[in-house]
């Protein structure tokens, strides 16, 4: 037997054909919404999702209940129809028919066989719910077949053959035969086993009256053909089911297509007829305008739109002439939140050319336009801070000094740098630090209260603009109040922070025309402010260009001399107060330069921070300290100074611990100077850090103990050895009215009492070691016992009994007039500026001049008449100490005069 034959006798076709068993609307006409559906504006009509979400009659609801009870293959894989109830009733309008035109009912065999007939098809839906709904073998579905459909068909056919024989034509049985044949192919539509199963049984029944071998073979020959013609027709509904399929798959495609559309929000669809009116709209615009489909329908399409916008004018000249347009931007109307929208659009016209209408989508341009809007800001301002960014700055500046105006076109720019900010990143991590740099920027904008604008220039730069003509003394004040602000304490996740500031002024167009020259000039400005100690202001002047270059070539040669090994370490010594020997040294960096001679490190130092070298120069002091302690008595120790930079890198102890491995030495023979500035951020890796350093077995010195930031709490939890009073405490501490010994006896006391030992630096007089042996100071340290030496001198001095002799003037100098003055100093000829540090009625002290030697005599020039006759006493790297010829004699007003003449006062002229 062929495969479809095989199909035609009960085999499940290979693929379902879905077309047959899912009714489809009908074509023509809009839904019962009155609405066109999406597949209307395909081309084809689907299900509005609308009704499809509404309420559902009970029919729909049975059929659903029972396809859910049912197996999950297709309706039309099973043999019985869900009704047949109408089949029972044609085959009782055909018995009627027969009976009168026979005028009699066979009684017996063929009237039961008739009412058999009704009965079976009648109850046909209680056998189609019996197939669905058990889960039965094929063979009793086959079963079902031959009860609800063969067992009908064939005593119908018996009852009308028998007939006959009660009177009826046999030509009116044989057309009413095929009467019910033609009724049974809607009935099991393409059901092909279970109406070629119908037509063969009924013919069966037909036949029993007459079972001759003609007849026999007429019903055999009958069947053939109905196979042949039924499989003819399962092929060609296999055909029509495949391309049903395709075009169902085509339709389902582009359905998910647009709802995908439609659910990610990206747009919508609409269409109206030929007034205008709105006759579809996607249920997601609806929701933006905070309506229903319903409540839109019928509405103008300008209606939905904001008819305030100039776009909606061309809207409506598009919908007036009929043509098409595209991407037009509208605001949607009667929302809370505005919302922008483009519509596309273009006529729709019958087959007659008639115009029904337009037909177009909606696309939401509102998160674009946030989008674009955000862009523009992160363009031209700081996403971190919010403050205006370089560009933005930049174009102001630019704007400014293009004024058509000259009078316009005068600013000042202020450059800030923040002081220790790498350091709070490198402590606290990087997000700490963008928390600060909000702060500053909140801190910023609140000093200049509109006077100016504030941007922020990258990292921890900003940069503030104040527009116009102003004083320099008020641009101090404005500079300084900025300092101010931003030097107070933060709270940084929970912790305590301080840094500084450093500003650099520039004014336009007096310090430059252009914005480039501008710039350039007021980081000029910000570097000699950073270079004058940073926390400070300075304004630009063209002598800054000569600084710069100059701090460049310093720059430049110091990592040559880092490379070559040029710097060297000079020891200082640290005497015991009670036995005056010497216990120890402190290690000072110096270095000779090939063409300026000995540079302070107080030059070299600050370019090394800015440079990045201080941490390979702390290594390096490290390394050497410990090589040439281990050639000194055991019980000689040494002090290395340790930047802050250095003690928040967390490499540092193990850094400690190999130059201590490498030179053999106890640790507790190394001490390390930290300053107050490692508290600035206090955090759990400080105390780490301390921790970690203890366990190394090294010995930790607090320096310059008094001018930094931190409180005696720190002393309380920090574990050092030491306290070293900072030398301006020791200066003047003798004179009369000085308050600086109590200071320096709360500190001993301190000390004492948390058993640290105390050092007191930069001790020059007799009087003054008198004072602090007197207070308790355990350790001294000064010129009173001995300046910085080499190395090698270090180790001459340690090789004997360690013993330490006081020489230096008995007294303190008289008191000092604190200024920061150039001057000019004659000597042999040469005219040689300087800084005047200090000056006093006997003397005063010089910066700047370089290998001048003791003894030498010179003429200080402080003005055109002021000048005064000196002689060198002292000369250390490139400060001097010198003594006049004459006294100067101070006057009741705090002046001094030169003696014998009655010029202005020297100190007037030193302030003009």
């Amino acid at each position: 037997m062929t495969k479809g034959a095989g199909q035609l006798l009960g085999a499940a076709p290979d693929k379902p054909v879905e077309a047959a068993a899912q009714p489809r609307p009908a074509k023509g006409g809009p839904p019962a919404s009155g609405r066109p559906s999406k597949r209307t504006l395909l081309g084809r009509e689907r299900t509005d999702p609308d009704r499809r979400s509404g309420t559902r009659d009970m029919a729909s609801m049975i059929a659903l209940a029972d396809r859910a009870e049912s197996s999950a293959l297709p309706d039309h894989h099973f043999y019985l129809p869900r009704r047949s109830h109408g089949m029972a009733l044609f085959l009782l309008l055909a018995y009627a028919f027969a009976g009168g035109v026979a005028k009699a009912v066979p009684l017996g065999l063929p009237l039961a066989a008739g009412v058999i007939s009704v009965a079976l098809f009648a109850a046909g839906g209680f056998f189609a719910q019996l197939e669905r709904r058990t889960k039965m073998l094929k063979i009793l579905r086959q079963g079902l077949l031959a009860l609800a459909v063969v067992l009908p068909m064939a005593c119908a056919g018996y009852a009308l053959g028998s007939w006959v024989e009660a009177g009826l034509a046999w030509q009116w049985a044989v057309g009413t035969v095929v009467c019910i044949n033609a009724a049974s192919a809607p009935l099991f539509g393409v059901r092909i086993v279970s109406l070629f199963c119908a037509k063969i049984a009924i013919w069966t029944g037909f036949a029993v009256i007459d079972p001759s071998v003609l007849t026999v073979s007429a019903l055999l020959g009958a069947a053939l053909a109905l196979m042949l013609v039924a499989r003819i027709e399962w092929q060609a509904a296999e055909a029509r089911r495949i391309a049903s399929d395709a075009r169902d798959r085509v339709a389902a495609r582009a359905e998910d297509i647009l709802r995908s559309f439609e659910e990610s929000g990206q747009g919508w669809f609409w269409e109206t007829d030929r007034r205008g009116q709105i006759s579809y709209i996607s249920p997601s615009a609806a929701r933006v305008l905070g309506k229903t489909v319903a409540q839109l329908h019928g509405s103008h399409l300008s209606e939905i739109v904001d008819n305030t916008a100039a776009a909606e004018r061309t809207l409506a000249f598009h919908l007036s002439a009929r043509s098409a347009f595209q991407d037009i931007e509208l605001r949607a109307a009667g929302t809370a939140n505005e919302r922008l929208w483009a519509l596309t659009g273009r006529p729709v016209y019958d087959s007659y050319q008639n115009f029904c209408g337009f037909r177009g989508h909606g696309t939401d341009l509102t998160e674009k336009r946030r989008s674009e809007q955000q862009v523009t800001r992160l363009a031209h301002y700081d996403a971190l801070t919010g403050l205006v960014n370089r560009v933005q700055m930049g174009e102001l500046l630019a704007q400014i000094l293009a004024a058509p105006r000259e009078s316009e076109r005068n600013c000042a720019v202020l450059m800030l740098d923040l002081d220790r900010f790498k350091q709070v990143n490198d402590t606290l991590g990087h997000p700490a630090g963008d928390a600060l740099l909000k702060q500053v920027a909140q801190r910023l904008e609140r000093t200049l209260d509109g006077i100016g604008r504030c941007g922020r220039l990258g990292g921890d730069e900003f940069q503030v603009i104040v527009p116009g003509t102003h004083d320099r003394d008020k641009l101090s004040f404005v500079a300084q109040e900025i300092i101010n602000s931003l030097s107070q304490p933060y709270t940084i996740e929970e912790q305590n922070v301080v840094i500084g500031a450093s500003v650099g002024l520039a004014l336009a167009p007096v310090d430059g025309s252009t914005t480039d020259e501008l710039i350039r000039n007021v980081d000029l400005a910000l570097y000699a402010a950073k270079d004058a100690g940073r926390g400070v202001h300075r304004f630009y002047h063209k002598g800054l260009h000569s600084a710069a270059e100059e701090r460049a070539e310093l720059e430049k040669d110091l990592r040559e001399a880092i490379a070559s090994g040029d710097l060297e370490l000079y020891y200082q010594p640290v005497v015991y107060t009670a036995t005056e020997k010497i216990v120890g040294f402190e290690a000072l960096m110096r270095w000779e330069h090939p063409r300026r001679g000995w540079l302070s490190p107080e030059k070299f130092i600050a370019v090394a921070e800015d440079a990045g070298l201080i941490d390979q120069l702390g290594q390096w002091a490290l390394r050497t300290a410990c090589a040439d302690l281990a050639r000194w008595p055991e019980a000689i120790r040494c002090a290395v100074n340790v930047s802050p930079l250095q003690f928040s890198k967390t490499e540092l102890p193990t850094i400690v611990a190999n130059a201590l491995a490498h030179s053999g030495i106890d640790p507790a023979r190394l001490e390390l100077e930290l300053t107050e500035s490692v508290f600035l951020n206090d955090s759990a890796g400080t105390d780490a850090m301390f921790k970690a350093l203890k366990r190394v077995g090294v010995r930790l010195a607090l320096d310059d103990f008094g001018t930094g930031y931190s409180s005696l709490g720190y002393l309380k939890k920090a574990p050092f050895d030491k306290i070293k009073i900072d030398q301006s405490f020791v200066r003047g501490a003798t004179e009369d009215g000085s308050r600086n010994g109590a200071i320096i006896a709360s500190i001993t006391s301190l000390a004492e009492a948390l058993e640290m030992d105390t050092t007191a630096e930069g001790v020059e007089t007799h009087d003054e070691l008198e004072l602090i042996r007197i207070l308790g100071c355990s350790h001294v340290q000064g010129f009173i016992y001995h300046e910085p030496v080499s190395a090698e001198e270090a180790g001459a001095l340690v090789a004997g009994d360690l013993s330490a002799r006081a020489d230096g003037p008995q007294a303190a100098r008289s008191q000092r007039q604190v200024l920061l003055k150039r001057v000019f100093v004659g000597h042999e000829g040469a005219r040689m500026a300087a800084t005047l540090r200090n000056i006093s009625e006997g003397g005063a002290m010089l910066d700047g001049l370089w290998n001048l030697p003791a003894g030498s005599a010179v003429e200080i020039e402080f003005g055109p008449s002021a000048r005064v006759n000196a002689q060198v006493r002292w000369s250390v790297e490139d400060r001097a100490g010198v003594e006049f010829s004459e006294p100067l004699v101070r006057r009741e007003d705090g002046t001094f005069a030169i003696l014998g003449e009655t010029k202005p006062s020297l100190l007037r002229a030193l302030a003009s």
